[in-house]
């Protein structure tokens, strides 16, 4: 079973995704998003409560390469998130301002969603950022269009779709 939770900030969506495996044996739990580092400290708080809420079993791998670490995990995976992984490899790229943005980042997305796909069982939490208002800044547009890309391929992969809000979920 492959599922991607997704939903707006603060809306319960990595709670709701940590439940879905809490039965599981042994997890892989794979974020993205750059590590606790000392420059930040909302930052470091976040990821902070983030480890803490993990139950000590599950193994946890902080990298970028998503799909390496879906495809090299073997059981079940949890992601989190789709958000921070896509700022990540828009930074590591120096995609802001690129013409190519798409084109760099349509083989990683591929890999993802091919690692995903295989996987046995698989959560995956995202931002759902469509919701909101139009950005002001072109670095908020193109975020906001890639990430849409980024859940639909995704969500294309996986045999549901939780949405989040307010700490409900609603399967669509």
């Amino acid at each position: 079973m492959r599922i991607l939770v997704t939903g707006g900030a603060r809306s319960g969506k990595s709670r709701h995704a940590e439940g879905l495996l809490g039965a599981a044996a042994a997890v892989t739990y794979i974020a993205p998003g750059r590590p606790a580092d000392g420059s930040d400290p909302d930052w470091d708080a976040r990821v902070a409560r983030h480890r803490g809420d993990r139950p000590e079993h599950w193994h946890t791998v902080e990298t970028a390469d998503v799909a390496a670490a879906v495809a090299d995990a073997g059981g079940a995976v949890l992601v989190d998130c789709l958000g921070t992984w896509l700022t990540a490899l828009m930074d590591a790229g120096s995609l802001w301002d690129a013409h190519d943005v798409h084109e760099a980042l349509t083989p990683r997305i591929e890999a993802l969603v091919g690692a995903l796909a295989a996987a046995p069982e698989a959560v995956v939490v995202t931002n759902e950022v469509g919701l909101g208002v139009v950005p002001a800044h072109r670095s908020g547009v193109l975020f906001r269009d890639l990430l849409g890309i980024v859940n639909q391929r995704v969500a294309a992969a996986c045999d549901e779709v939780h949405l989040v809000i307010a700490g409900r979920v609603l399967k669509i």
